[in-house]
């Protein structure tokens, strides 16, 4: 059986993104530079994952989540921020997930075997 990613001809990948065996990407999709996806793992229809985000093993995504945008702080002056999601999460349609702040050690983290229902909005 051929792991090789999957990426829907729609969708735009960075060739700076890394994607591990078993991924696959949903049409309209858009991920950047420095985005590291984990094997096994599905992302929906227009989803758009930043750079500087870690998505872990198995995770399943939804269409139309924004995974790793710049956080909603008015004080944010373009900090190396990142976020880092673990395994087996299921991310369903329409949520945000920001990146951290200075003030959060750089770093908005999401562990392993989570539900997030749609429309929720972690920063």
């Amino acid at each position: 059986m051929d792991k090789t990613p999957a990426i829907d001809p729609r969708a735009v990948v960075d060739p700076g993104a890394e994607l591990a065996d078993g991924v696959v990407v949903g049409p309209y999709t858009i991920i950047e530079k420095g985005a590291r996806i984990g094997p096994n793992t599905r992302i929906g229809p227009h989803v758009v994952v930043r750079g500087n985000t870690s998505i872990g093993a198995e995770n399943r995504i939804y269409q139309f989540c924004s995974i790793g945008e710049d956080p909603q702080y008015a004080g944010f002056r373009d900090e190396p921020t990142r976020l880092e999601i673990g395994d087996r999460n299921v991310i369903r349609e329409f949520t945000t997930i920001n990146r951290g702040t200075a003030q959060d050690a750089m770093a908005t983290r999401i562990g392993n075997d989570n539900l997030l229902m749609a429309y929720t909005h972690v920063a």
